[in-house]
């Protein structure tokens, strides 16, 4: 399979393109807003062709776009790259408003393309596991649920997500729509609600936020909370399930990369959850998407996945701005 990328972003030079190679298929070619970075890019990346020009790139002999522009960019794209008839890759948030996501989904169902998102880390092994854990029932009830995700953004990837208000920066958009996804896909169930509350500490500007913590309650009851920032250099991430029967507390496991550790603790102790799949999280979103195009099966994450994500994370923006509980079907 062929495939296009839709803005020379850090991310698919350093995990979509390997991951896409490693998995059999081809990068044909890359558009960037500049003529002079598209063309680096393609001589840095191995990359033979290049344009400015989305009109340009979806004639292009290819099967497939991977869409890692601004966020504000992407909405467009996708639904041209769809009545191009190329299946879709998109970079998370799908979209910075919620009729543009419907809209996504809507184009890509009417030209018959697979449309996913590129949320990489329910597709780790170790939340795989997560997830059978929960199912089985070992944990009993949930009642609460806690994601402890701050990190330090790298200098590399600062620029617009500090500073770019109408490209839908700061990190409710960068990184609570991922705990959004995990807490979804670990719980089955979607939110109803959320009450959020977000701050500017001084690596962000002019009133974006660089840290949040948001508090969501979801259809099945469960009460989950969040925390996010950009400014922690030497946090380990954590993911807690706590329920009438057990507890299961995940370390280092809200990465790219697919690591970490589980520990279940219940009446007969705490014990170590042996995790076998490390396969890396790029190479397995690839392998499916591939399976999707095949017939086989849905993508890891789909577009209706992409877009309960971005609803419940502009919940969160317009709990903050606002100062109260939102509820899901105001932004919907």
């Amino acid at each position: 399979m062929r495939w296009a990328l839709i803005g020379a972003s850090d991310i698919a030079a350093t995990r979509v393109i390997p991951a896409i190679q490693e998995a059999g298929d081809e990068v044909y070619g890359v558009m960037s807003s500049s003529a002079d970075r598209a063309a680096s890019y393609a001589s840095a990346n191995g990359i033979d062709h290049s344009t400015t020009s989305l009109d340009e790139l979806l004639a292009w002999p290819v099967d497939a776009v991977y869409i890692s522009t601004t966020n504000e960019l992407h909405a467009q794209q996708a639904i041209a790259a769809a009545k191009a008839g190329k299946h879709i890759l998109c970079e998370k948030p799908i979209a910075i408003n919620v009729s543009d996501g419907k809209a996504m989904l809507q184009a890509a169902r009417e030209n018959g393309v697979v449309f996913a998102t590129n949320h990489h880390i329910r597709t780790s092994g170790v939340h795989q596991k997560i997830r059978e854990i929960v199912q089985s029932g070992q944990l009993g009830d949930l009642y609460l649920v806690r994601i402890n995700h701050a990190v330090a953004l790298p200098e590399r990837l600062q620029g617009w997500r500090l500073t770019g208000g109408n490209k839908g920066a700061g990190v409710i958009l960068d990184i609570t729509v991922h705990n959004i996804d995990t807490l979804r896909a670990a719980l089955g169930s979607d939110i109803v609600e959320v009450t959020a509350l977000a701050a500017t500490n001084g690596l962000a500007k002019d009133g974006i936020e660089d840290t949040s913590n948001c508090t969501f309650r979801f259809a099945n009851g469960v009460i989950a909370n969040t925390s996010e920032c950009f400014l922690v250099p030497f946090n380990t991430t954590t993911f807690e399930i706590h329920g009438s029967k057990g507890s299961l507390v995940a370390t280092g496991v809200m990465t790219q990369d697919p690591t970490g550790e589980i520990v279940l603790t219940n009446a007969a102790g705490s014990k170590t959850i042996e995790v076998s799949d490390r396969e890396n999280l790029y190479v397995k979103t690839i392998k499916q998407f591939q399976n999707a195009i095949a017939g086989k099966g849905e993508p890891l994450a789909t577009g209706e996945d992409g877009f309960a994500s971005m609803q419940g994370a502009i919940a969160a923006l317009k709990s903050a701005k606002e100062k109260r509980t939102v509820q899901i079907s105001e932004v919907s």
